[in-house]
């Protein structure tokens, strides 16, 4: 799959990005979007590249955070949303829904990891799934207190936020959250049961990320989701698997959970569902999500644009992409590559600390949050988009779509081994 390599017309970023920056800074809220430096603004993207407002082609290693996994504007996935768009553009989605709605939800009960019946409720950004999957655990088990971890990101809404591990994103908003979440080490079960003992609140759940995020490319010790799942099993608490950023072929599995045979209870999913539309779910088995109570015409947690058509469009057209062309083995194959790479070129004295990763999820960590931005700023004056990620921003996170050339890739991330030297 031949991505092209960077071609870059003005210094970067170009006039118009500065331009636009600038009017963006009189009418956005100064808390949304960096401006120090100017970031590039996206004009158009297809596949692996994304075109700037200057006319500059970069190659994305960052998948639009991971969200792009069948490609940018995908031809499949840009026609299901035009014909969907042209045919309903929006419907009652709990009351009088449309039909595609049914077929999206039966699509993803199909894969929900283990097989089983499966039930799932759909909303429009991960936080909404995270979102979903606590009210279903409270409901379910009677227990507000929930278990997650150190470094872990969940999302920026009140409940999910509860969960999020970072201080920066929590501590403006403390008043206003539930304080029902405790927080353990990442990959040491032990101290699960430690942190439930003294918990404030009766534990009813426990949320992580099978390899986390925005908390840098962390992949846990082997064994460590088995043995969350099992202690769960023993105390009667229901497992969350936040796989927002993991899923649809991201690790080289379906599911990142899926490479120690685990099955939640209940699965969190978005980004790369849909590969550029904003559609999400939690999917969870149906003895757990019957918790809900039947609907009797006023739903207990329902947005206005549940079941959006064109949305559910995009992801079923997305899913196919995946499984035709094969792309949750291609993520598989080129991420391994891809880490070997990275660590045969790395050099004494680079300042890269550690490769690491699964599939085409990888993190490069370096020696300070420093090393990595100015890394970043760097790759992109080359014409390659990646973004920091993990405690002090230490950690170059590589996402790319998983339809990325191996030849691009490969010069994307030997322009990161180059700036890190």
């Amino acid at each position: 799959m031949p991505t092209p390599p960077p071609e870059l017309r003005t210094e970067i970023p170009g006039p118009r990005s500065r331009a636009l920056a600038a009017r963006l800074e009189r009418v956005e809220s100064r808390n949304v979007t960096c401006l120090e430096p100017p970031p590039i603004f996206w004009e158009r993207a297809q596949g692996a590249s994304v075109w700037d407002v200057d006319g500059n082609r970069f190659v994305d290693l960052g998948g639009g955070f991971g969200v792009a996994n069948a490609g940018h504007a995908h031809p499949a996935v840009v026609d299901a949303v035009a014909s969907q768009a042209g045919q309903l553009m929006h419907a009652m989605g709990d009351v009088h829904p449309p039909a595609l709605k049914v077929e999206l939800l039966e699509a993803l009960a199909a894969r929900f990891p283990g097989g089983g019946e499966a039930r799932a409720v759909l909303g429009s950004s991960g936080s909404d799934a995270v979102e979903i999957a606590l009210k279903t655990a409270h409901l379910a088990t009677g227990a507000a207190g929930v278990i997650a971890f150190d470094g872990g990101y969940h999302g920026l809404a009140l409940g999910s936020l509860d969960a999020t591990w970072r201080e920066d994103f929590r501590t403006p908003f403390t008043e206003r959250l539930p304080g029902r979440s405790s927080f353990a080490g990442y990959g040491d079960v032990e101290d699960v049961v430690r942190v439930a003992s003294m918990a404030r609140a009766s534990i009813g759940a426990v949320l992580v990320e099978p390899i986390q995020g925005r908390g840098g490319e962390r992949v846990p010790p082997p064994g460590f989701l088995r043995a969350l799942r099992e202690l769960c099993d023993q105390q009667n608490w229901l497992l969350i698997v936040d796989e927002v950023y993991t899923g649809f072929g991201r690790t080289g599995r379906w599911f990142a959970c899926e490479h120690e045979a685990v099955v939640p209870d209940l699965l969190c999913v978005a980004k790369g569902l849909a590969s550029g539309m904003p559609i999400s779910a939690c999917v969870g088995r149906a003895s757990v999500m019957d918790a809900w109570p039947t609907s009797r015409g006023e739903a207990l947690h329902t947005q206005t644009f549940l079941g959006h058509p064109p949305g559910c469009a995009a992801a079923l057209a997305s899913l196919r992409v995946i499984e035709e062309e094969k792309l949750v083995e291609r993520s598989a194959e080129l991420g391994e590559w891809a880490l070997g790479f990275l660590r045969d070129a790395v050099r004494e004295g680079s300042r890269i600390r550690e490769s690491r990763g699964r599939g085409l999820m990888i993190g490069v960590e370096c020696d300070t949050g420093e090393s990595a931005a100015l890394a970043a700023t760097r790759a992109l004056e080359q014409g390659f988009i990646l973004l920091p990620s993990g405690e002090g921003g230490r950690v170059l996170s590589i996402t790319p779509p998983l339809v990325i050339g191996r030849e691009a890739l490969e010069s994307g991330l030997r322009a990161v081994v180059e700036c890190l030297a």
